[in-house]
């Protein structure tokens, strides 16, 4: 369970720019991109949030920032939860939201959840014909159906919730040679480059 009931709750305890950090940027495609869990609370997460939106869809991050992995873990909102007003505001201006999750297991796989289930199917179907394992997910407690789960608070009420499993998103990444930070690979490539091409048909509908 969560430690905090919300975002109100996290910022009594937690102090911006030491604890965690906020990323925002806008886009004009009605699209929106979202990490509630980046940096070092779901590993890789940001980054893929990030490259996805490029410059033409809005993007948004909250990255746990704190020294250690486990630390970091009581800065998780379940996606229900997740009411940080700056988030809250950007993707209630946008048609369709995509949030991107980390999700335990070493089998490389992608999990589809979330309301818009015309989108599950079509990116679903790129995702699989890329070659990656793509399903929808199968944990009952990560369907993405609720009417405030982030991905669902856009202009729709319908969005699309990606989780990643461990397995996968390390194959995404690989160290530096001295040591000092990660390098993305031809898997992460991949994914960003299957996941723009759909969303970019999808805005030209």
């Amino acid at each position: 369970m969560d430690k905090y009931a919300n975002f109100s709750d996290l910022q009594g305890e937690e102090v911006e720019g030491v604890d965690f950090r906020i990323h925002l940027r806008h886009g004009g495609s009605g699209i929106a991109i979202v990490a509630p869990h980046g940096g070092k609370i779901e590993r890789g997460t940001l980054p893929l949030a990030n490259a996805i939106a490029g410059t033409d869809h809005s993007y948004y991050s909250f990255e746990g920032i704190k020294s250690s992995i486990r630390a970091n873990r009581i800065l998780h909102l379940t996606s229900n939860n997740f009411d940080e007003p700056r988030a809250r505001s950007l993707v209630s201006k946008c048609k369709t939201v995509v949030t991107i999750h980390g999700a335990k297991g070493m089998y490389a796989a992608v999990y589809a959840g979330g309301r818009d289930m015309e989108l599950r199917r079509i990116v679903l179907g790129a995702l699989k014909q890329a070659g990656f394992d793509a399903k929808d997910d199968p944990s009952p407690s990560r369907q993405g159906r609720g009417a405030s789960n982030i991905c669902n608070s856009g202009l729709t009420a319908q969005g699309l919730q990606l989780e990643l499993t461990l397995g996968l998103r390390k194959s995404m990444f690989r160290p530096i040679q001295d040591g000092q930070g990660w390098a993305t690979t031809e898997i992460f490539t991949q994914f960003v480059e299957v996941m723009r091409r759909t969303l970019d048909d999808l805005s030209e509908l």
